[in-house]
């Protein structure tokens, strides 16, 4: 029994790890779009609230956060420092992840159709991502809620919709191989 928890304990600190790298890989794809850079971090961030516990999620994206607060070059443009334009969606996702896991795994529990349950997930990810980098954009750019919203959410809307869509392919796929393997 208890090597059992043992490899579970390191099946999961590895995964953590590889979604941490995933993160981190996700910045080396930037194209400046204003204030707020396109990257490939939402399509990670929903994919880790697909296939993660909560728990799992807080660590990963814990571990992100702090990696980037401490200054290493994580995030967009591989730069570090969590005072930004961005720093609302920096934030979002160890929010986002954790309420959308916790969602994912009560609707599992309720045998939700599992299509269902990745787009509620996705669609929370999103929200809460666009929620909470819209308030800080707010907030960081001293700016009304309209311009906000211009700056920080409406060129992205479509896109991470299309982000969440690839996640829940890949989200699918990678589930598909775990039983498998």
């Amino acid at each position: 029994m208890e090597h059992a928890q043992t490899r579970i304990s390191t099946k999961s600190i590895a995964t953590c790890a590889l979604c941490v790298a995933l993160l981190v890989v996700s910045c080396f794809f930037t194209i400046p779009v204003g204030p707020i850079p396109f990257t490939l971090q939402t399509a990670v961030v929903i994919l880790i609230a697909l296939l993660m516990t909560p728990k799992q999620a807080a660590v990963t994206t814990g571990v992100y956060l702090l990696m980037g607060a401490a200054g290493l070059p994580v995030f967009s443009g591989m730069t570090g420092g969590i005072i930004r334009a961005s720093s609302g969606f920096l934030f979002s996702y160890l929010i986002g992840t954790v309420i959308a896991s916790a969602v994912r795994l009560q609707l599992e529990k309720r045998g939700v159709k599992q299509i269902v349950c990745d787009v509620v997930t996705a669609v929370l990810v999103i929200s809460i991502s666009d929620v909470l980098g819209w308030l800080w954009m707010m907030f960081f750019t001293q700016t009304d809620p309209l311009a906000a919203f211009l700056m920080a959410d409406a060129p992205f809307i479509a896109i991470d919709c299309c982000k969440g869509a690839v996640a829940i392919v890949v989200a699918t796929a990678v589930r598909k191989a775990l039983k498998t393997a």
